[in-house]
């Protein structure tokens, strides 16, 4: 049973503590829409797509107005596009149609982004993913809301390395389209390890085809929340830290929870998952890396931060599943550097640096995000970074990802400004020395021995 205080409790957390609903997010599969023709198929798509979230965009507002909770973006993912356009798609320009078809439809049903212009190639690359892959960075540099994502590997697979090589590439190419605004395009591409197919987040969200024709998956955030919760226990044990956070993050879920229900009730689309994830904004006091110094950090970056950020990824999850009947996703504490204020400033002021970012992601959700670097960085260089970060979630079993901004133009030193949800992030250093010829080598990297369980 609610009672007033919890009300008044929860209100607080909207008002002075940036709590919020990040997303909602309509999963689609597209599967039905494969045809002969790219004419015909994008056809096929438009219609179903009005059809199934036609309304998510006024449903979500009436949401939001009559509880009083803040839900910030509507969305949509949709099954990986390289599987829904084998049948009609011969060349890159063919997928590029499908992209602008995508984007359209979206600006129409009033989404702020659109995911599962994708490839799933963990073991190997079909002549539709070539296609689909040669074609991001003209499809990204001509629509506004199309997010693309690859998964180049997993513990059950091993590392598709022929996918991570291309995709240094492919990140290179993409900068270089947009050089422009400053490389935008590499913003809304995100290369993964283990992606999950109920991810509402973007930019790699994409509906899997495990999924149901259609579904209701919620993102709900709240940085904000759990650093004002932890400043009232400023100096007490862990014991006391855990048990603050696991209270915080039940709180914070029951609101995705009461938005997801309501949400599925009204669109009559079943509801999927909640997505636990703390995932932070440029705005001030809404950081994960502010909730790091809180626990007893000067700056994110600095000696303990990974140990930190496990405790605080695990006590989300703890607190969190007990307070909706499905969690899924990634559900955890993210680190996107450009929107994260005290990230931005950690990484301004030298105590941040990738190399310590890619040791955190072995303990947090996804991987390195939204970083910016040199535009003279090789594409074999990014290759590298992208099958560090795979390597990880493959032999931890966890989901894991690279979205890097080789931004055209700009070297250390420089920033760059990506406007909104998405902030601007100090151009990082990277590792100069070669992996040319470790990137060159064609095939794959075998599953480890763990991921024998059959």
């Amino acid at each position: 049973m609610i009672n007033i205080h919890e009300v008044i409790e929860t209100n607080n957390m909207i008002e002075h503590d940036n709590l919020d609903v990040r997303t909602v997010t309509i999963g689609i599969s597209l599967l039905d829409c494969a045809c002969s023709t790219v004419k015909e198929t994008c056809g096929k798509i438009t219609e179903k797509i009005l059809r199934i979230a036609g309304n998510l965009a006024k449903t979500a507002e009436d949401i939001s107005k009559e509880y009083g909770v803040p839900i910030v973006n509507k969305r949509i993912s949709i099954t990986p596009i390289s599987l829904v356009g084998a049948s009609c798609c011969k060349t890159p320009e063919d997928y590029v149609e499908i992209a602008k078809t995508l984007d359209a439809v979206a600006k129409k049903v009033g989404v702020n982004f659109l995911g599962g212009y994708s490839a799933v190639v963990s073991k190997g690359l079909t002549e539709s993913d070539k296609l689909l892959i040669a074609s991001i960075p003209q499809a990204l540099s001509c629509t506004e809301r199309i997010c693309s994502s690859v998964n180049i590997g997993s513990t059950k697979t091993g590392i598709n390395m022929d996918a991570v090589r291309l995709m240094g590439e492919t990140i290179k190419e993409a900068a270089k389209l947009t050089a422009d605004k400053d490389s935008f395009a590499c913003a809304k591409l995100v290369v993964l390890c283990n992606a999950p197919d109920d991810n509402p987040f973007m930019a790699g969200a994409f509906h899997g085809v495990t999924e149901a024709d259609a579904i209701i998956n919620v993102g709900v955030s709240g940085p904000g929340v759990v650093k004002v919760a932890l400043e009232k226990v400023r100096g007490e044990s862990f014991e006391v830290l855990c048990e603050t956070i696991k209270k915080t993050a039940f709180k914070i879920t029951r609101v995705g929870q009461l938005v997801a229900q309501e949400a599925s009730r009204r669109l009559g689309i079943p509801f999927g998952i909640i997505d636990l994830s703390l995932a932070p904004t440029p705005a001030i006091g809404d950081s994960v890396a502010e909730i790091l110094q809180e626990i007893g950090l000067e700056k994110a970056g600095a000696p303990g931060t990974t140990a930190a950020l496990a405790l605080l990824n695990d006590q989300v999850k703890k607190g969190g599943v007990m307070a909706s009947s499905y969690v899924g996703g990634l559900s955890g504490a993210f680190i996107p550097v450009s929107e994260d204020q005290g990230m931005i400033d950690a990484a301004e002021c030298g105590a941040l640096t990738i190399e310590k970012l890619e040791a955190m992601t072995c303990v947090c959700s996804v991987g390195l995000d939204m970083i910016a670097i040199p535009g003279k960085t090789p594409a074999s260089t990014i290759s590298g970074i992208i099958a560090d970060e795979a390597a990880i979630g493959m032999i931890n079993q966890k989901t894991t990802a690279v979205r890097i901004i080789p931004v055209e133009g700009k070297d250390v030193g420089d920033s760059v400004e990506f406007g909104g949800l998405l902030g601007y992030a100090p151009v990082m250093p990277v590792n100069t020395y070669s992996c040319e010829a470790f990137i060159s080598r064609q095939g794959r990297i075998p599953a480890p021995i763990h991921s024998f369980k059959n």
